[in-house]
């Protein structure tokens, strides 16, 4: 069983402070934003990362190991105060190393002849030229789950060669519900930084996508911009049905400002003239066809 330490508020110690790279802070000083949450758990000893080797038969990338060594795991939220209702909005995590199995190859279901995790692969979806070669749900592959993602997918550790597997032959995918792949980066600590600098937000790893984040997403994103704010998220297309909201609007006080209505022109005491009154009393008099007596 893993210890898990209470959470903490915000950067209530230096190294959570270095481990979140300082985004704590920028989360704290923006608009609507309450209860930056990070639970803090104990770093891995070293013979649970071993054991976790022997046992899978792959080696673990060098920095990916370090930052096991420095904490087993990490999951960090935030919420966001609209009216008196509070959000869950934003989640960073990475599984611990007792959580980062392998993605299950067997059955589907627990029916004879049931489809596999490969039997549903799409061999359509080749490498290119500015896209590595995919992963594959069979040997070819040896693919553990670093992120959940709350259910809108899984960040994976990709062993691209099988087994055994080897430090240098690892990326850094995401497979999305339909069960497509997308290359995301090189290394751990490149993913990591992804991680950090989108502030969590919802659906993130879909901007890494051909068909993007959805609209809902995109409000929070025009909201909460991600440190590394990928400008293509937003196209001209888009922008017809994005609401461009601004943060420091939505969330300030709601106290309404009395504006003294406007009295209008004081009218004669006769009565309110018409909207051609002169000639509407001209056309009474002469409108007729009937000569005027003398």
């Amino acid at each position: 069983m893993e210890e898990t330490p209470p959470p903490l508020l915000g950067s209530s110690k230096p190294h959570l402070e270095k481990l979140t790279l300082g985004v704590t802070r920028i989360l704290e000083s923006s608009p609507g934003v309450t209860e930056v949450t990070i639970i803090e758990k104990l770093p891995a000893e070293r013979h649970m990362i071993s054991s976790w080797e022997q046992k899978n038969n792959c080696v673990l990338p060098e920095d990916l190991k370090n930052f096991y060594l420095m904490t087993n795991g990490f999951h960090m939220t935030w919420n966001v105060k609209l009216d008196e209702h509070t959000i869950p909005l934003g989640s960073m995590a990475i599984n611990s190393i007792s959580k980062l199995t392998q993605l299950n190859q067997s059955s589907m279901y627990s029916l004879p002849n049931a489809p596999t995790l490969a039997d549903l692969e799409d061999d359509i979806q080749e490498a290119s030229e500015n896209q590595p070669e995919k992963p594959h749900f069979d040997s070819r592959s040896v693919i553990f789950e670093l992120d959940p993602c709350n259910g809108n997918g899984k960040v994976c550790l990709v062993y691209k060669r099988g087994k055994p597997g080897l430090a240098q032959d690892t990326e850094i995918w995401f497979l999305d519900r339909a069960l497509y792949w997308h290359f995301l980066t090189d290394t751990f600590t490149a993913y990591y930084r992804l991680l950090i600098t989108h502030l969590g937000l919802p659906q993130w790893q879909y901007t890494f996508t051909s068909y993007g984040v959805s609209p809902q997403a995109k409000q929070w994103f025009n909201m909460y911009k991600p440190i590394t704010y990928n400008t293509n998220l937003l196209t001209e297309e888009t922008d017809s049905f994005v609401n461009k909201l601004d943060p420091s609007k939505v969330f300030k006080s709601k106290n309404k400002t009395i504006i003294p209505k406007k009295k209008g022109p004081a009218q004669p005491a006769g009565g309110q003239k018409g909207p051609s009154g002169p000639a509407s009393t001209s056309k009474s008099a002469c409108g007729s066809g009937n000569p005027v007596r003398k």
